[in-house]
């Protein structure tokens, strides 16, 4: 079993600032792949960060040096969810040999590498699609009454109340979700973790996949995606809640 770091810093607010603090400093050997390689931006209609198409994240990841036999360790800077996004899409399309750094890069006590992007050998990536770890925004509106289904918003208070809005056109939260701030995501909710079934989003797909991967340590690896999000949810217009 090979070792790969993957550095996936990023900026909602400035996409460039993943790459920028890869080359200030990242571990060494690390390959980088950003919002734009773990999105797909050229999709509309399914919010600001759809998933990226098989073939596409293959010919990243491969790009990256992720194949069999490669273990990833993915990190961040921050704790902003680009590493828990990339754990996601690795067991999404079939490649459960991955770790999240915990702590991300501040907690490397090792030495940093500055300047150039690695090179890093390529290898061939196979996806091979994991069924039923995702919801759609028809089904998901569907269902939101249905018994024993728990819909949880990662975002952070003020935005699931709609008091404040940075990102998308309307505020506010999907009907009867409730708030598990990703922040405090080491701390799985008692009404979450006896539910029998769980939906997790945030604002665009990315944070929410920081409680999935709670979730799955805490034996709950059946908690599903919605991976348009808020961002899809509200540009269609269905309903929503504030306060």
């Amino acid at each position: 079993m090979r070792y790969r770091f993957v550095d996936c810093g990023y900026s909602l607010d400035r996409p460039e600032a993943g790459r920028e603090a890869y080359l200030a400093g990242h571990i060494p050997g690390a390959a980088f792949l950003g919002i734009e390689e773990l999105s797909d931006l050229s999709v509309s209609g399914k919010g600001r960060h759809p998933l990226p198409s098989a073939e596409a994240f293959a010919a990243a990841a491969g790009q990256a040096g992720i194949g069999d036999g490669v273990f990833v360790v993915a990190y961040d800077h921050g704790g902003a969810g680009g590493a828990a996004r990339l754990w996601w899409l690795l067991r999404h399309f079939g490649h459960d040999d991955v770790a999240v750094l915990l702590g991300g890069i501040d907690s490397w006590a090792g030495p940093l590498q500055d300047g150039e992007e690695e090179e890093v050998e390529p290898a061939e990536f196979v996806p091979r699609l994991r069924a039923g770890d995702t919801i759609e925004t028809d089904e998901l509106a569907e269902r939101l009454d249905q018994p024993g289904l728990v819909v949880v918003d990662v975002r952070v208070p003020e935005r699931y109340r709609g008091e404040v809005e940075p990102y998308d056109p309307v505020a506010g939260r999907i009907p009867g979700a409730v708030n598990w701030p990703h922040p405090e995501a080491a701390q799985v909710p008692d009404e979450v973790a006896r539910a029998d079934e769980i939906v997790v989003y945030c604002g665009s797909g990315i944070t929410a996949c920081v409680n999935l991967l709670a979730l799955a340590q805490a034996g709950r690896p059946d908690a599903r995606l919605y991976p348009g999000s808020w961002s899809e949810w509200c540009s269609r217009g269905l309903p929503s809640e504030t306060g």
